[in-house]
């Protein structure tokens, strides 16, 4: 049922314990009575893991993690009963019992079932949970798949519902899941009070008018008729023969939901009242989502019948060793900010908490749900396995029905591209239990998503970049041009962009990871299992094109410029891609980043490091990503192409200014014109427009010597107030070669805080502002044409000081 979030303003109460926890061999103790009389017992806070309980117990490390799967962990606590209540348990990891006074009263095979059972009595009762040894159930002889993937060991995986995380070398830590990662609560079940036994809410636009439907079943309700109210508006339901509640309250000119790019996301409470007892029934938002073009050519949805490019990443859980909820909201706070609109929770993970799709709902980025398979070969003509998988999506489709911001449900990641590229025929990949049951499933349960059989698919082979969902690794892994992005043709990357990304100094001090050519950064990178390269050698073949360097010659003679520089790639190689794929012209709809977070310390793929600290790439992002955004195309004899996107509900009114100058940093040729973008659109100038005659802006011609090393183009405010996005064309590459710019900066009073101001006389290159405090820029990375300057928020506590220079220059500027 849907989440309730208070009967009378109590809402279910976390059964916070005391819980103790006790790990012992397999099959040592048959029951709870046994179990208790152990010595050993320490304590453990419930929902967590024992991962996190002996961690706290100074028994378990992240740097050497204890396998736990190998062992029986058991968990206690005592209640006190004053009636009848009802126990639920939100996930248990994986293979688990839950004992009540000794007496076995539940047993689950699945980590992403949520159970409830009903307790009686008064007085003190103990409540026991036991998680079985995961790693003798995967050594059960089994019927081995079609095929075995090389992503995670063992083959037995495929059999069991648990996360694949701990499972994954080459680049997630192998730390084991185990034990009550989500809440276990109580509610009291008495007369007077109506007790929910299941609700459904279904919000849906009927063009302006919002229409919430209601289905409501309570035990002890006491009255016949409810009152249902949202946003301002009520409608009265009478109870039907069952004593259900069955109806609806239409609201006019409803405040829609909108992802945070494009709009607000307005969510309205939700409550009923019957018998004066007021149900809080949560919150819903209104919009509505569908497919621009049919999927065979490139997922494309809109929001609210407006075309949205979706952009963000593929979202890793933000507490590896004790998944707690909280710990995704700053991280949700940092996608926000960097515009993300959306975040995929990939097969490879598990489904997040309630906490997760409540503040994605709050702040407005969508979420692409995967259902938890991936590249294996899983068993759905297994009637028990099938069982559990469909009582899975139903579970995750009630719990999130009222959350406006889930937007698409896949059926897995990369178990057709997994069967395909190893040679097996179409009908190995198509079929099963996504294509047959998951739409029928949603049809009936969340009629409003989107439905995708898988991650990739679509074309003459799943993986297919301009059909349906690609994983795009050309420009990446495969190493191919930055040309390939527009080349592909990429309808919907729902992976792409895989880089080692170089974290902030500060971290990798802490990981004392700072020598990049030490054993020790070499074995925090990662690598795809059996491949004979990494993913730091895919990003220093793009520090080469595009720096003209040679990143072993750096790495060994001067590592902190290859750091800098090994982040300045990363950063270029995001942006230069996402300025393509937004594009008018351009068939792609989305992209999303692998990966957004680090699972642990090192030069991992996330866009955030493990610490929660963002990396080059993240800032880039952040400049791609912009609702009001500018962009430079190379358009070869057509010379340079300026798009200007104004994804807001407000029609923007600005100056676009064009300038060439040399590499001096003088003046060859400038324009600037006022235009005007109506809400929701884009529009596209090209330089011979805004110049009003030939100019070789893209050097295609060639008539003489190069006349010009940059283009700058920017997007001024009405009343020339402020940049508001600023683009960069290289007709001659970057150059990173050191000389004198005139770098400047320095701390001044800004209207929220202090602002960094920095500026340079000559073109600098990826300016880095490196702090010495917890304050952080809210920029970097960036680059600043000759003299101009910039004004940068710094975010954070702590006296804003540290040090700016830039990649081609040996400047040092303290603030």
């Amino acid at each position: 049922m849907a989440r309730l979030h208070a009967v009378d303003g109590i809402p279910a109460r976390t059964i916070e314990g005391p819980w103790s926890l006790v790990v012992t061999a397999p099959g040592a103790c048959a029951g709870s009575g046994e179990a208790a009389s152990l010595p050993g017992w320490i304590s453990a806070e419930v929902p967590g893991t024992a991962a996190a309980a002996l961690r706290a117990a100074g028994l378990w490390s992240e740097a050497e993690p204890t396998p736990l799967h190998g062992a029986d962990v058991w968990y206690r606590t005592a209640l006190t009963l004053q009636g009848r209540e009802s126990l639920r348990f939100k996930g248990l990891a994986t293979l688990a019992e839950i004992w009540v006074d000794g007496v076995l009263r539940l047993e689950t095979r699945s980590m992403f079932l949520a159970h409830a059972i009903a307790v009686e009595g008064t007085g003190t009762v103990e409540l026991a949970l036991c998680f079985r040894a995961l790693q003798a159930e995967l050594a059960r002889p089994n019927r081995r798949g079609r095929w075995r993937p090389r992503l995670a060991t063992p083959g037995a995986l495929r059999h069991v519902r648990t996360s694949l995380l701990g499972f994954m070398p080459g680049w997630c830590p192998p730390i084991d899941t185990v034990g009550p990662y989500r809440p276990v609560t109580r509610t009291a079940i008495g007369p007077g009070r109506p007790y929910v036994l299941s609700v459904d809410l279904c919000a849906a636009l009927d063009g302006g008018t919002g229409r919430l439907r209601l289905g409501l079943a309570l035990a002890d309700a006491g009255g016949s008729r409810l009152t249902l109210r949202c946003a301002g508006a009520e409608a009265v339901i009478e109870a039907d023969a069952a004593g259900g509640f069955a109806g609806e309250v239409l609201i006019p000119e409803v405040a829609l939901w909108w992802p945070h790019t494009h709009g607000e996301p307005r969510l309205h409470a939700v409550e009923a009242e019957i018998d004066g007892h007021v149900l809080a029934l949560g919150r819903v938002g209104f919009r509505t989502i569908a497919l621009e073009r049919p999927f065979a050519e490139g997922l494309s949805l809109t929001v609210n019948g407006v075309p949205v490019f979706c952009r963000g990443a593929c979202w890793t859980p933000a507490d590896l060793v004790g998944h707690s909820a909280e710990a995704c909201r700053p991280l949700l706070a940092l996608a926000h900010e960097a515009g993300m609109n959306m975040l995929r929770v990939s097969g490879i993970t598990l489904y997040e908490s309630d906490a997760f799709h409540d503040l994605c709902d709050e702040l407005g980025i969508l979420v692409f749900q995967d259902l938890m398979l991936a590249n294996f070969d899983y068993p759905v003509d297994d009637p028990a396995f099938r069982e559990l998988l469909l009582a899975e999506i139903d579970g995750f489709l009630d719990r999130t029905q009222a959350s406006p911001s889930l937007c698409v449900l896949c059926g897995g990641s990369e178990v057709a591209q997994q069967a395909a590229m190893l040679g097996f025929p179409q009908d190995a990949w198509t079929g099963g239990l996504a294509d047959d049951v998951l739409a029928a499933r949603v049809a009936r349960l969340r009629p409003d998503l989107v439905v995708v059989p898988n991650s990739p698919f679509g074309g003459d082979l799943p993986f297919s970049t301009e059909a349906g969902l690609a994983h795009y690794y050309g420009v990446g892994a495969y190493r191919r041009p930055l040309e390939d992005a527009r080349r592909a043709e990429v309808g919907f990357a729902s992976e792409c962009l895989a880089f080692a990304n170089v974290p902030e100094d500060a971290t990798l001090r802490e990981a004392d990871l700072l020598d990049p050519a030490g054993p020790a950064w070499a074995a925090a990178i990662p690598r795809d299992r059996g491949a004979d390269w990494d993913f730091e050698q895919v990003r220093d073949h793009y520090l080469r094109t595009l720096f003209g360097l040679d990143p072993e010659t750096l790495r060994r003679d001067d590592p902190d410029r290859y750091r800098a520089l090994a982040r300045a790639t990363s950063a270029e190689v995001m942006e230069a891609v996402f300025g393509e794929w937004r594009r008018a012209r351009s068939p792609t709809a989305g992209g999303l980043v692998w990966n957004f977070r680090d699972l642990a310390p090192g030069i991992g793929w996330g866009v955030v490091d493990a610490a929660g600290r963002p990396k080059s790439a993240w800032y880039a992002l952040k400049r791609a990503f912009r609702p009001i955004q500018l962009a430079i195309s190379d358009e070869g004899l057509n010379g340079l192409h300026l798009h200007v996107h104004n994804e807001t509900a407000a029609p923007l009114s600005a100056t676009l200014r064009l300038v060439f100058s040399d590499a001096e940093g003088r003046v060859v040729q400038q324009a600037e014109r006022a235009i005007a973008c109506d809400p929701r659109s884009s529009g596209t100038w090209s330089s011979a427009t805004l110049l009003g005659r030939f100019f070789d802006a893209t050097g295609s011609y060639r008539f003489g010597p190069p006349a010009h090393s940059l283009a700058h183009a920017s997007l001024i405010g009405p009343d020339r107030d402020g940049v508001l996005a600023e683009s960069f064309h290289f007709p001659q590459g970057r150059d990173p070669a050191p000389r004198p710019i005139g770098l400047a900066a320095a701390i001044e009073a800004g209207a929220a805080g202090p602002v960094l101001r920095v500026a340079a006389d000559r073109f600098a290159l990826c300016v880095r502002i490196e702090t010495e405090t917890d304050a952080r820029p809210a920029d970097d990375g960036f680059h600043l044409a000759p003299g101009t300057r910039r004004r940068i928020a710094l975010v954070g506590d702590g006296r804003p000081r540290g040090i700016v220079r830039a990649v081609n220059t040996n400047e040092i500027v303290r603030f």
